[in-house]
């Protein structure tokens, strides 16, 4: 189950509606005010569960910021 879209399963249960209900209640995501799963990367949609830059506003996560740092002005030292 993905955090963007949990009505992928759907398909088996579509006819039943009291095991709809129930999957329903059980499956899907909370609405979060704060926490780690609140904040999503920008570019992919990813949630802020590991390397996740949110100075500056940037919003991205490490693997979106990779690609795109030299566009946004940062310079890489090795």
């Amino acid at each position: 189950m993905t955090t963007s879209d949990h009505t992928k399963v759907l398909k088996q249960i579509k006819g039943k509606p009291a095991k709809l209900k129930r999957f329903n209640k059980y499956n899907t995501p909370k609405d979060r005010s704060c926490g780690r799963k609140n904040t999503k990367c920008r570019r992919c949609g990813r949630t802020g569960v590991g390397g996740f830059i949110n100075k500056y506003g940037l919003n991205l996560c490490r693997c979106c910021f990779r690609d795109i740092a030299t566009e946004l002005g940062f310079k890489k030292y090795s």
